[in-house]
């Protein structure tokens, strides 16, 4: 039972930052999906893959995890790199590219 401390990322369809400001606590599946013969659903008897806690910082997951006794491994999140830009930027002289219709 290996639980996983990360930073959830944005989905395609986000633009903005919403619901990535939080750590999340996931167990990893200890047993994998099997498909129901009748209908075709997906099914587990992994209880705790519906399990997710999340936290305010990164220190509070570890320490939640240490003091129930579950091993658990740190993701590190990738920050995104912005790039402030002017709408005038496109007119620059200094522009390096050329600017057509």
């Amino acid at each position: 039972m290996v639980a996983r401390i990360y930073k959830p990322t944005r989905n395609a369809m986000q633009s903005g930052t919403a619901k990535t400001k939080l750590w999340m606590l996931d167990y990893e599946p200890e047993a994998p999906r099997q498909v129901e013969p009748l209908m075709g659903y997906t099914s587990s008897s992994d209880m705790k893959s519906q399990l997710r806690l999340r936290f305010e910082t990164k220190e509070e997951a570890i320490a939640y995890a240490e003091r129930h006794g579950i091993a658990y491994q740190v993701q590190e999140p990738n920050e995104p790199v912005r790039r402030r830009i002017a709408y005038s930027d496109n007119f620059s002289f200094r522009r390096l590219g050329q600017w057509t219709h």
